[in-house]
C-alpha cells in the first residue's frame, strides 16, 4: 500500500530521474509520475507545481492530457487560480521554455492573469509581452490557444489600456492572412471583438467549472493493469524472445469474422506530438469559442498505434503456391500504389530475383512519408512495412510497424538502421519471429545532431520458408523533419537579412531544370517542408520570401529563404539562403534545390542528389 509520504518521496525521485533516463522510458515514467501525483496529492498546490515541474523537465514526454488535468483542477478550485497562474508566469521567466509550459502558461494566465494584476510585475502591459515573446517559436495549435489568452488579457485590462490594446490589436491584424485557418479566423474574431469595450466582458467570460468526471491518467493505470494477461500471452506467442518491440497477433471472433487484437503498449509508448490545444479530448479544457471537451476521444495506452493512419484494407493473399487460404485485413495501413518493381527496394539473397518482388514503388512510398509522417514504406506479398513518425525540435520517434501478410511465420527477421554521422538512432532488437497474420512495432529514437541531407537505411531481411529475402531502404529522416516554421514580419526579416552580409552564412546560386509550377504551388511545396512562406514581404509578386527554424541538439538556427523566379521561364530561378550557421545555410540551399528540380530530368548520380554515406551506396544501386 502506497501512502501519501512515500508517494510524494516516489514522485520527486521520478522528477529527478526524468532528466538522465533512457528516451524509450521517459514517456512511462512521466505517466507515473502524473498519475502518483493526482492520487496521492497532499494538497492541489503541491500538484500543481509537480506538473509544472514534470513539464520543464520532460516536456516532450507529458501528454495532452496531464496538462488538460491541471487546467480542469484550477479551474474547479478558485483558491488554486492565483497560485497557478503566478506558478505558472514564474516559469515563463525562464530561457528555455518548452512548448508545453507554453499552453498551460498561457491558457491559466488569460483566465486568471487579473487575480495578480496588483503583484509586481504582473500587470497586463507586463505579461502580455512575456506570453507573446514565446509566440514566433511555437507550433500553429499554441498559436491558437495565445491568440486566445491576448483576447482574455486585453478584456481583462478594463478600463482599457491604449497601450496594451495597440500592442494587442497589432498581432491580430498581422494574422488575419495567416495561412492556418483556425489562427486566421481567431485573429479576425478577435480584432472584430476588441473593438466592443467593456461589451465584450459577457462574450470572453471566464470558463465555468468543469463537470467532475473520471480522471483520464487514472483510467489509464487502470486499462494497462487490465491488459497484464493480454500482454503474457503475448510474448508466449513470441516464445520467449528478448525484444521491446510489440507484436500483434490476429484473433477470431465467435462468429468467425477475423479483427484485429489490440496492442499493448510499446515500451515507451508514443508521442503525440502534434495533437496540440484544439484537439478533441475527454479531458481537454476550452476556450468559448472552440470546444474541446468531447467524450469517447481518449486513446488508451492499449489503443492500435496504427488506428488513426487510414482504414484496413483489403491485403492479397500470399502466392499460390505459398498460401491455401485468402487472408483477411489484419493491418490498418495505407493502400500502396501498384507499380513495376523498384531495384532499389529488394536484393534477393539467394539469387532468385524473381521469386519476390515489391507490389509497388518503394521511391514512390519514400518521397510521399518526405511529405507526411505515416504510411507504407514497403510491401511485397509477405510483408508489409509501415512508419509512423512524430516530431518535436530535434528529437523524434518513429515507430516502424512490421506486419506479417502470410498464414506461415516468418523466420530470421533481422532490421538494422545504418544512421548517418549527423543522427543518433536507437532502435531495440527486432523479434527473429513473426507469427502468422501479426503486426511488430519497434519503434525508433532519433536525435538531429547537426545538419545534413544524408537519411539513414534500414537493413532488413526475412525467410518466409521458402525463401531469404533482403531489402535496403531509405527511411524518411529528412532535413523537413526537423523544421519548424517561422512567421516573420517585413521589418525582422529585412534586419536579419541586412545583417547576414555573404557567404557562407549567405548563399546564392541560379538553379537551372527546375520543374516548373506557379508561386502558389511553389508556396504549397514550400509549407509542405515546414519553410514558411511570408505573403507580401517582397514587392515582386514573382518571389517568394520565407523562413524556418531549424532545430538540432546545439540549439535552433533561424533561415531566411528568398526565391526569385522568371515567369518567362520557369525552368530556372535564382535562390539565396541566410542563417548565423554556415553548414545550415549549404545544406538547406542544397535541399530546396533537391525539391525544386525536376529529378527525371538529370542522371541519377548519388553526388548529384545529395546523397553521401549508406544512402549514396544505396542510390548507387538504380
Amino acid at each position: 500500500m502506497c501512502d501519501v509520504t512515500n508517494a510524494k518521496d516516489i514522485v520527486e525521485e521520478l522528477l529527478q530521474y526524468l532528466t538522465t533516463a533512457d528516451f524509450a522510458i521517459r514517456e512511462e515514467l512521466a505517466l507515473k509520475a502524473a498519475i502518483l501525483a493526482e492520487k496521492f496529492a497532499p494538497d492541489l498546490s503541491w500538484y500543481v507545481d509537480v506538473i509544472l515541474q514534470l513539464i520543464e523537465k520532460a516536456g516532450d514526454f507529458v501528454s495532452d492530457d496531464i496538462w488538460y488535468r491541471v487546467v480542469q483542477f484550477v479551474t474547479n478550485n478558485e483558491d488554486l487560480q492565483a497560485y497557478a497562474a503566478a506558478t505558472a508566469r514564474d516559469y515563463l521567466d525562464k530561457p528555455a521554455v518548452h512548448e508545453t509550459m507554453v499552453k498551460v502558461a498561457g491558457y491559466l494566465l488569460g483566465e486568471y492573469s487579473h487575480l495578480l494584476a496588483r503583484r509586481p510585475g504582473c500587470s497586463p502591459r507586463e505579461i502580455f509581452p512575456i506570453i507573446h515573446d514565446k509566440f514566433p517559436n511555437v507550433a500553429t495549435s499554441t498559436k491558437a490557444l495565445l491568440l486566445s489568452a491576448y483576447i482574455k488579457i486585453l478584456m481583462h485590462s478594463q478600463p482599457g489600456d491604449p497601450e496594451l490594446q495597440k500592442q494587442v490589436l497589432s498581432v491580430f491584424k498581422k494574422y488575419e492572412t495567416y495561412l492556418d485557418a483556425e489562427v486566421q479566423q481567431r485573429a479576425i474574431e478577435y480584432f472584430v471583438l476588441s473593438q466592443k469595450g467593456p461589451s465584450m466582458v459577457d462574450i470572453m467570460a471566464e470558463m465555468p467549472k468543469f463537470p467532475e468526471r473520471q480522471s483520464a491518467l487514472l483510467k489509464k493505470a487502470e486499462d494497462t493493469d487490465g491488459d497484464a494477461a493480454e500482454l503474457s500471452a503475448t510474448k508466449l506467442r513470441l516464445q520467449q524472445q528478448t525484444s521491446n518491440a510489440v507484436v500483434v497477433v490476429n484473433q477470431h471472433s465467435a462468429n468467425g469474422t477475423s479483427h484485429p487484437a489490440p496492442l499493448s503498449s510499446v515500451s515507451s509508448g508514443t508521442r503525440n506530438i502534434d495533437r496540440g490545444f484544439l484537439e478533441q479530448s475527454q479531458v481537454g479544457p476550452q476556450h468559448n469559442d472552440v470546444p474541446v471537451k468531447a467524450a469517447g476521444m481518449v486513446q488508451s495506452l492499449t489503443a492500435d498505434l496504427l488506428g488513426d493512419l487510414l482504414a484496413p484494407l483489403a491485403i492479397e493473399a500470399a502466392p499460390a503456391s505459398v498460401a491455401a487460404t485468402p487472408t483477411t485485413a489484419i493491418l490498418p495501413l495505407e493502400e500502396p500504389p501498384v507499380g513495376p518493381a523498384d531495384p532499389l527496394a529488394l536484393a534477393v539473397l539467394d539469387g532468385n530475383s524473381s521469386s519476390v518482388q515489391p507490389v509497388g514503388s518503394t521511391s514512390d512510398w519514400f518521397n510521399a512519408l518526405c511529405k507526411k509522417d505515416s504510411g507504407v514504406l514497403y510491401e511485397d506479398p509477405f510483408i508489409q512495412i509501415g512508419i509512423k513518425g512524430e516530431w518535436r525540435g530535434p528529437q523524434g520517434r518513429v515507430v516502424i510497424f512490421l506486419g506479417n501478410k502470410h498464414t506461415v511465420a516468418l523466420t530470421s527477421v533481422r532490421a538494422i538502421v545504418l544512421p548517418p554521422s549527423h543522427l543518433r538512432m536507437q532502435l531495440p532488437p527486432v523479434p527473429e519471429l513473426i507469427p502468422p497474420r501479426a503486426q511488430v512495432q519497434c519503434p525508433l529514437d532519433v536525435l538531429s545532431l547537426h545538419a545534413s541531407r544524408e537519411v539513414p537505411v534500414l537493413d532488413f531481411s526475412y525467410n518466409n520458408s521458402a525463401v531469404t529475402v533482403g531489402s535496403k531502404l531509405r527511411l524518411p529522416v529528412v532535413m523537413s523533419k526537423f523544421l519548424q516554421p517561422a512567421p516573420i514580419s517585413s521589418a525582422d526579416f529585412v534586419a536579419i537579412w541586412r545583417s547576414l552580409a555573404g557567404p557562407p552564412n549567405k548563399l546564392q546560386e541560379v538553379v537551372r531544370g527546375v520543374n516548373p509550377m506557379l508561386i502558389s504551388e511553389m508556396t504549397e511545396l514550400f509549407n509542405m517542408f515546414h519553410i514558411c512562406v511570408s505573403p507580401g514581404l517582397d514587392p515582386n509578386p514573382n518571389n517568394i520570401v520565407a523562413a524556418t527554424t531549424f532545430f538540432s541538439e546545439s540549439g535552433a538556427t533561424l533561415c531566411l529563404v528568398r526565391v526569385e523566379t522568371d515567369p518567362a521561364d520557369r525552368t530556372q530561378l535564382r535562390l539565396t539562403v541566410a542563417s548565423t550557421d554556415a553548414s545550415t545555410t549549404f545544406e538547406l540551399k542544397e535541399y530546396i534545390k533537391e525539391q525544386l528540380v525536376d529529378i527525371s530530368s538529370i542522371t541519377a548520380n548519388p553526388a548529384t542528389l545529395g546523397f553521401t554515406g549508406p544512402a549514396a551506396a544505396l542510390a548507387g544501386l538504380l
